[in-house]
């Protein structure tokens, strides 16, 4: 807490300074997250088109109709690639690969993990968020938990995770067997 000139001893002061463990990133974390993630799901979608690419390459006969329908088919997977990518790590880990780098998280409101299907929801939010000028993403500038839209059409919200080294992991494992160890099995009682 910062003390204000002008206050008393021991009153307490007009302006409190930050918490200094706010668990919510900003935007410049968030965007550095999804750039990374970006990066990670062009470089898969390029490794596949050019892969398709070179064995479409040994098929030049093919009709033009055929090409147009194998066009639109790897358009789709690369949707489904990108959908997938978002709802599959927010709904098992509740971290993409750029966010864990980031270290940060999405999470409900009650801090539970999300599910699969407000996992997509949130996927349209970040699309709905992103189609006027990226004006969506605007409210993390200054909403209390920093929440774009994404998070208040989902329900989520995205706080620091700091990631535990190996050893913190470790102890926490053995710290949770010996206590779980303490516990009187369900049913008894320790009187």
């Amino acid at each position: 807490m910062i003390s204000l000139p002008g206050s008393a001893a021991g009153a307490t002061p007009a302006v409190t300074a930050p918490e200094a463990g706010v668990p919510y990133p900003g935007l410049v974390t968030r965007a550095i997250s999804f750039a990374m993630d970006a990066v990670i799901i062009n470089l898969v979608a390029i490794i596949v088109g050019v892969g398709a690419g070179l064995i479409l390459s040994l098929l030049h006969h093919l009709p033009s109709v055929v090409k147009a329908i194998l066009a639109a088919i790897g358009t789709v997977a690369y949707i489904l690639w990108l959908v997938g990518y978002f709802v599959v790590f927010w709904s098992t880990t509740g971290q993409t690969p750029g966010a864990r780098v980031m270290q940060i998280k999405v999470e409900t409101l009650d801090g539970d993990p999300i599910k699969p299907k407000r996992a997509l929801i949130r996927w349209v939010g970040v699309l709905l968020a992103s189609l006027p000028l990226f004006l969506g993403f605007l409210p993390v500038l200054y909403d209390e938990k920093r929440r774009a839209f994404q998070d208040r059409f989902a329900g989520t919200v995205v706080i620091n995770a700091p990631a535990m080294s190996m050893v913190e992991a470790r102890r926490a494992r053995k710290r949770e067997q010996y206590l779980a160890a303490k516990r009187p099995p369900p049913g008894e009682t320790g009187a």
